[in-house]
């Protein structure tokens, strides 16, 4: 794995990196956008950037870096550091688990034996997930989480309401999983408040240098590198690298920890983050999914990245 010293001796050639595997997959054009939601039908398909910020500030970007898009499942990285903010560890873990499935990210499925939903990064554990979170009454619920974006991310952002309404009015999967979890008392009879507050907080307008910073956040034990605030108390950092690292890519998990090797999450949005501890965070936005729910370009971006700079955890073979 690549150490600091490595990274400060590539750095001047490192936002080349990132225009070469721009230029090289930007013609790359398998897979479809996401359109069980009816607004992310819309999103144009040629869209496409990557990012890279580092624990010490630095900032590498490429493409349209500057793009708005919805953060989409990506959110559910961030609402899990929230509710064990909340609740602390042991009580998360008597709603929600953190096996792998091997199902699809929307699968209406619950542990036979527990009832809880399998983990943080599938729909039906997030819309436990987000059950949990504190507030006095849905406004409060809301504010919360959107101050928690702030405190990731650096500055103040909003619900884009025409993809909240979309994502409500055809969520009716998420909420026949709601009803499941509802039966075996996994979250609390208040069903239509929590998915609310589920399908905004996915709703959120970032681009892709914001998933960027708030990657680098977790991998600089929860301190923003460009605020420097404390976005997230760094006690439960191995929590929530420990999910994404086996849950965080769907039924994709395994391939991308044997192939890339870094905490990661991805979204429908077409957003990919991924984590390397102690480094840096690495954002990429290309719409263009695959059959799993996966960003196509993004995920052959990361892959290249981590062979190029040494990012797998377990590779042994440099420094």
């Amino acid at each position: 794995m690549a150490n600091s010293e490595d990274l400060e001796i590539a750095s001047l050639p490192f936002l080349e990196v990132l225009k070469d595997l721009h230029s090289h997959y930007k013609s790359l054009e398998a897979g479809t956008v996401a359109n069980y939601i009816p607004e992310l039908a819309k999103v144009n398909p040629d869209l496409f950037s990557i990012c890279i910020a580092t624990v010490d500030g630095q900032i590498y970007e490429v493409g349209d870096y500057q793009q708005l898009f919805t953060i989409q499942s990506i959110s559910k990285v961030f609402v899990y550091g929230q509710a064990l903010e909340d609740h602390g560890r042991d009580y998360v873990l008597t709603r929600v688990g953190v096996e792998p499935t091997g199902e699809a990210f929307n699968a209406i499925i619950l542990d036979e034996q527990s009832k809880r939903p399998y983990n943080p990064m599938v729909n039906a554990g997030a819309i436990a997930i987000t059950s949990l979170i504190k507030g006095a009454g849905s406004t409060d619920r809301l504010n919360r989480l959107l101050d928690m974006y702030r405190r990731y991310i650096g500055r103040d952002v909003f619900v884009d309401i025409s993809v909240f309404t979309s994502e409500r009015s055809t969520g009716h999967r998420n909420r026949a999983t709601a009803h499941l979890m509802l039966n075996f008392g996994m979250i609390d009879q208040n069903i239509e408040e929590s998915l609310d507050l589920y399908f905004k907080q996915c709703s959120v307008m970032v681009n892709c240098r914001d998933l960027a910073v708030m990657a680098a956040t977790l991998a600089n034990k929860g301190i923003n590198p460009i605020t420097k605030e404390k976005a997230v108390d760094n006690r439960y950092i191995k929590d929530i690298l420990s999910v994404m690292y086996t849950c965080g890519m769907y039924n994709f998990a395994g391939e991308w920890a044997y192939n890339v090797g870094i905490p990661a999450k991805s979204g429908v949005c077409g957003g990919i983050i991924a984590v390397v501890p102690g480094q840096m965070g690495i954002g990429v936005f290309s719409p263009l999914l695959d059959v799993r729910g996966n960003s196509v370009r993004g995920v052959k971006v990361c892959e290249e990245l981590s062979q190029r700079l040494g990012l797998h955890l377990f590779d042994c073979s440099k420094g």
